[in-house]
């Protein structure tokens, strides 16, 4: 009875939101969804191939990418492809019963995702604060078997949410959308101030850019403080985009459905899904090694 009004509900602000959309909209944002879902399968495939391949990066910190990879895959294969067929509904023609599920089954795959996503990322902030403030400690304190553990409750947590289901809680899943976004940009927030300022205390002390203690990076050769910083420059970008990406999409579910046009929430869904299109990307851009293995991934394709 309850899935009978709710659907009821649901196919009434169907008609409403799409019962005069602009014109060649709902081709372009089609469009563009199907050509970001290809970017991000094939993106994220490559890079999990060549996380494979790097051995230069501590391996539990690979768990986190690989984890941030997995979901940016996730989206590009399922999500993506379920929103621009819901976007195209009104030109297909699907029936409003059709479309009820196929959008729940977007919005828990949607939410799983992006959930694990943004805590992924807030794991990989607390990794790079404790390889500086551990020293030689790093590897023995983060391991990677309490990394999977991490990771496993991470999905869990996500999964959890991701059934949250039903407009009796939408006010919830908003606000649960919302408080995971702000926590994540809190903890980055924290961790990079901290990260700065205990760099800047310690090249305080040093003097002609002598070494550091071995932070214990990646792999196992003691790396220098230059080398820190490239790592943590990179791990800012790809969680700089995430933010770019997620918070205008948290601002649309903040307003209320009647302050939201067509175009604009397809806007900032379309930005939201974008990220997992632009972390390959990004990897690739600031991350040498991984770089140089999709090369080599993408020679040895066209050598096939």
């Amino acid at each position: 009875m309850a899935n009978i009004t709710e659907e009821r509900h649901f196919t009434s602000k169907l008609k409403q939101a799409l019962s005069s959309p602009p014109a060649g909209v709902i081709e372009f944002f089609s469009a563009l969804n199907i050509f970001l879902s290809i970017t991000a399968s094939l993106g994220n495939v490559l890079i999990l191939i060549a996380l494979h391949k790097v051995s230069s990066i501590h391996p539990p910190t690979k768990l986190f990418f690989r984890c941030l990879t997995v979901t940016d895959l996730g989206v590009g294969l399922f999500v993506q492809p379920l929103h621009a067929v819901f976007i195209m509904c009104p030109l297909i023609k699907m029936k409003a019963h059709d479309v009820f599920y196929l959008q729940r089954v977007r919005k828990i795959l949607s939410w799983c995702l992006c959930a694990v996503s943004i805590l992924t990322s807030v794991a990989i902030s607390v990794d790079r604060l404790l390889a500086l403030s551990l020293g030689l400690r790093y590897r023995h304190v983060v391991t990677s078997r309490r990394v999977r553990v991490v990771i496993i409750c991470l999905w869990l947590l996500g999964a959890l949410g991701g059934s949250t289901r039903g407009q009796k809680i939408v006010l919830t899943f908003k606000g649960i959308f919302v408080g995971f976004l702000t926590f994540f940009l809190t903890t980055m927030i924290f961790c990079y101030t901290k990260i700065y300022l205990k760099l800047r205390h310690q090249q305080a002390q040093l003097h002609n850019n002598v070494l550091q203690g071995p932070l214990a990076i990646g792999g196992e050769t003691p790396l220098n403080v230059a080398r820190y910083k490239k790592t943590v420059s990179s791990i800012l970008w790809v969680q700089v985009a995430l933010g770019a990406c997620y918070v205008p999409s948290a601002i649309g579910l903040m307003l209320s459905a009647n302050r939201v046009n067509y175009l604009a929430g397809r806007a900032t869904e379309t930005l939201l899904y974008l990220n997992s299109s632009l972390n390959p990307i990004l990897y690739c851009w600031k991350i040498r090694e991984v770089k140089q293995a999709v090369r080599d991934t993408i020679r040895q394709l066209y050598c096939i």
